[in-house]
């Protein structure tokens, strides 16, 4: 009891640390939140092993024709600007809505959402971990009715602020479940906007392997079964940094193998989109998270495992 008693003060204790950090930097202008992060990324790229380690690996698999020094630098800068996005969540859900909407400086490709909504169809945004995603999802929920799958964090305690900070502008949060599934389904058939993450790996059965970058990732195969139901259109949404002046949004149309039956084939497909967004600043990507997880498990007790282990 006074364990699970100290448990619970101490995530308390961080979530009231962590939602007082959010409050006081949603107050600062972009240029002062882009150089803080931009020293203190460069404190973690020194420091943190583990992320240094993983985005070191990541980046040598996907640009093996860059050299140490190239990838160093990249990497660098990369965790500046996944420290930013960090630092910049207290800016995207606490922050008054005139002030995000000023910071959004240029928007490209919102044609193919109006586009699609004028004929009937839904939109499915395939968002990645890229530039600020809580910026994207402002925007979207600022324009369109706009539902996103939500699982809660692991700290209890700050659901209600993230919650209320992704649902302001009106954008409908479900569950990450068959319910869930259900009402993404019905968003689109009133020829709405739903947001899927295309490069967070699913649970074990609910995905298939496919290339990403030349190596095999395990990709969710939602999309393919809300395509075939619903006949969306599907595009790539970010909101890429323009460190110290604010975001541009782009929409950018999916690779045309989304629209395929076939799991794979549509998968494929999920990851060349995702690959071209990445394209518009390699350093935007969120580097450090373990896209190959799954196939280091599938390996796990094969003779010649260790010569493909990444983490």
């Amino acid at each position: 009891m006074e364990q699970q008693a100290f448990s619970r003060r101490r995530s308390f204790n961080r979530a009231g640390a962590i939602s007082w950090l959010w409050k006081t930097l949603s107050g600062w202008p972009l240029p002062r939140l882009w150089r803080f992060a931009s020293l203190v990324g460069a404190l973690v790229y020194r420091f943190s092993k583990r992320e240094r380690k993983v985005t070191d690996l990541n980046l040598a698999v996907v640009y093996p024709g860059l050299d140490a020094s190239e990838r160093r630098a990249l990497a660098m800068q990369s965790m500046r600007h996944s420290t930013a996005t960090m630092m910049e969540l207290g800016y995207a859900w606490m922050a008054k809505p005139e002030r995000i909407e000023a910071g959004i400086v240029e928007v490209y490709g919102r044609e193919k959402l109006d586009g699609a909504r004028a004929e009937g169809r839904g939109v499915i945004v395939l968002a990645p971990h890229f530039g600020n995603w809580e910026v994207l999802n402002f925007w979207l929920s600022s324009h369109f009715p706009f539902t996103a799958m939500y699982e809660p964090p692991k700290i209890a305690e700050l659901e209600p602020i993230i919650r209320h900070g992704r649902e302001r502008m009106g954008a409908q949060l479900v569950p990450t479940n068959p319910r869930g599934v259900a009402a993404l389904l019905k968003a689109l058939k009133r020829s709405e906007a739903i947001g899927i993450l295309p490069d967070q790996e699913p649970d074990w059965g609910s995905g298939v392997f496919a290339p990403f970058y030349g190596r095999n990732a395990y990709t969710a195969t939602l999309l393919p079964k809300l395509v075939a139901r619903t006949q969306a259109r599907v595009v790539t949404g970010v909101a890429l940094r323009l460190p110290g002046r604010g975001f541009a949004i782009h929409f950018l149309d999916a690779d045309e193998r989304v629209y395929s039956e076939d799991e794979v084939t549509s998968a494929s497909g999920v990851n060349a989109s995702v690959e071209a967004s990445i394209a518009l600043d390699p350093a935007q990507y969120q580097w450090e998270y373990k896209r190959y997880r799954k196939v280091v498990e599938e390996q796990q007790g094969h003779p010649e495992a260790n010569r493909f282990r990444l983490y």
